[in-house]
């Protein structure tokens, strides 16, 4: 057996391949374990460093970039995380240090070890219902996150904004779910500490919610999005070509039409009909006055042209089965170069 490290900050004794991550809850695994499969069948037996101890390692696999230490051995880089949460996923010096970059930023396209993927999804789905069986007119599944800095593109901004106008101004069409929203939005500032202070003494001496829409986490996201006519599917920033991740094809395996916010080149990938594009419209009152206006047949075309894509080619190159096999494939033919030569 060959043995290699997979380092993934945070997690030891393989809990990334655990049926559930115990380092990021209700984070799918399926990706990570699928990529330790793929490489057991071809002899390779990839585990977290400290399973590894005291034995001979052929290689080093690093998810999103973090510090380095020199080794002796090829390494590869898997960069999948926002740049602008993870800065040396984006720094074309850093990514040079390893013998293959697995990427997905075009802007990184020309490192000579650069090998372009886009984000995993496990992209597995179902028959899902029509819009007569969907009691939740609209939903937003998030933690309750953001930026320490401001950010120009920022979108964990809109998703607030999303949140509060609902809550003022049509309270019955919407419902939010994911961590943290029992609490007031994390602040990085002295002004915004204390405002939050104050909202959570409101919350605790009145009963007065933080987010009065909040149903609560979701362990099966599934379970809310079958449920759902339209999800808010914002990224954490927006205008990154080739950044669309889980968010909008949580929404399209369900057939919940995802309002979509993020990637600037996102026609480039999914259809307009798949989604409702949020830069088409002014403001949050806009988008809504359209999905309300949105008849049944209208709804149900959303929904064959989802189901269209989801069978096509376009949406296997998204797929974890397809990303890991490019991974798998070109660490193997790396290391068999490099050992021939």
């Amino acid at each position: 057996m060959i043995y290699a490290n997979l380092y993934a900050d945070g997690h030891q004794a393989n809990s990334l391949f655990a049926a559930e991550d115990s380092v990021h809850q209700y984070n799918p695994t399926y990706t990570p374990r699928l990529l330790r499969q793929r490489f057991l069948e071809h002899g390779v037996e990839i585990n977290t460093p400290d399973l590894n101890r005291d034995r001979n390692i052929a290689f080093d696999l690093h998810l999103e970039g973090r510090a380095l230490e020199p080794v002796a051995r090829p390494s590869y880089l898997i960069a999948l995380e926002n740049p602008n949460i993870n800065r040396l996923n984006a720094n074309a010096d850093y990514c040079r240090q390893f013998d293959l970059a697995f990427v997905w930023d075009p802007r990184l396209f020309d490192l000579p070890n650069g090998v372009q993927i886009l984000i995993p999804y496990p992209m597995q789905w179902e028959e899902f219902p029509g819009p007569q069986e969907r009691d939740i007119f609209s939903c937003l599944i998030n933690a309750n996150n953001a930026f320490k800095e401001t950010q120009p593109t920022d979108l964990y901004l809109e998703r607030l904004e999303t949140i509060r106008w609902y809550e003022k101004n049509a309270p019955d069409h919407f419902q939010l779910y994911g961590l943290g929203w029992d609490k007031s939005p994390p602040a990085f500032t002295a002004l915004g500490r204390l405002t939050r202070s104050l909202g959570r003494a409101k919350s605790r001496l009145f009963g007065v919610p933080a987010f009065p829409s909040y149903r609560g986490a979701v362990r099966d996201k599934g379970d809310v999005l079958r449920r759902s006519r339209f999800s808010y599917c914002y990224e954490n920033s927006r205008d990154l070509s080739n950044y669309i991740t889980e968010k909008i094809f949580d929404s399209l395996i369900y057939g919940c039409v995802p309002v979509y916010w993020g990637a600037d080149n996102i026609l480039d990938y999914i259809p307009t009909g798949c989604f409702i594009d949020r830069r088409q419209f002014r403001d949050t009152a806009h988008v809504h006055q359209h999905l309300v206006d949105m008849t049944d047949e209208a709804y149900v075309e959303h929904q064959r042209q989802i189901r269209e894509f989801l069978r096509s080619n376009a949406a296997q190159q998204f797929s974890s089965e397809h990303v890991v096999q490019i991974i798998v494939e070109r660490v193997l033919a790396h290391l068999s170069s490099t050992q021939s030569s």
